[in-house]
């Protein structure tokens, strides 16, 4: 499986952290459909296949991610 570059995790981690917020504070439809996206994005890119899945996984990857602190992860 082909892996993203932790630069392009990293964004859409921030991106999908910023929709989020602005999801919460009015449900706008246009936000939604590109939480959506980011979010297969993110599935894609990390071969899972839920977002709280890919999100645990993109930041795992991330530089400066405890490589020993797999707690999040399903064993």
């Amino acid at each position: 499986m082909l892996m993203a570059h932790p630069a392009v995790l990293r964004n859409l981690v921030e991106q999908y952290d910023t929709l989020r917020i602005l999801q919460a504070e009015n449900g706008d439809a246009d936000v939604q459909q590109r939480m959506d996206d980011i979010a297969y994005t993110l599935c894609v890119s990390t071969g899972t296949r839920d977002i709280d899945a890919a999100l645990i996984a993109a930041r795992h990857k991330l530089p400066g991610a405890r490589p020993q602190d797999d707690s999040l992860l399903p064993a």
